[in-house]
């Protein structure tokens, strides 16, 4: 038996089942009237209403149409209540630190400023993307006078 006939059997069964129940209505074959069908089918309607009228609610308003009552404001969380606890207070900013700058010198270049002040002549990337405004578009066009801004 291949696939095809064993779904065409399954078919045969099923509209033979089918059958035997519309033909004996009172053996308990199921539900055949609106009133037999029980609270299954009012409560998914009971829901269905309540759903479209949640949706209705969070729609955004229709032009020209009258203006939906106001929701009441959320209550503030209290000190004990876990949606306090949840979110975490943002740290306070730190008090603002002196920005460490270098006036540039005849013979300085970024790397050599790097090492000296930095500590690391390769971190002259770093101090050439923040003083980007200050230089140009050319890293290895200082000016002496020029005041840069140092990274921490």
């Amino acid at each position: 038996m291949g696939l095809f006939d064993f779904l065409k059997h399954d078919k045969k069964k099923q509209a033979e089942q089918t059958e035997q129940q519309a033909a004996a209505p009172g053996a308990g074959a199921g539900p055949t009237t609106p009133s037999d069908m029980g609270s299954k089918y009012t409560d998914a309607a009971a829901s269905t209403k309540a759903a479209a009228e949640r949706m209705a609610a969070a729609a955004p308003p229709k032009p020209g149409a009258a203006p939906a009552r106001p929701h009441p404001a959320p209550a503030a969380p209290s000190d004990m209540s876990a949606a306090h606890k949840a979110v975490p207070v943002p740290p306070k900013p730190a008090p603002a630190a002196k920005k460490r700058t270098y006036t540039v010198k005849p013979g300085d270049s970024l790397s050599a400023i790097a090492r000296r002040e930095l500590g690391n002549e390769a971190r002259w990337r770093e101090l050439y993307a923040m003083n980007r405004g200050v230089i140009g578009a050319n890293p290895d066009l200082i000016h002496p006078g020029q005041v840069l801004t140092l990274p921490s």
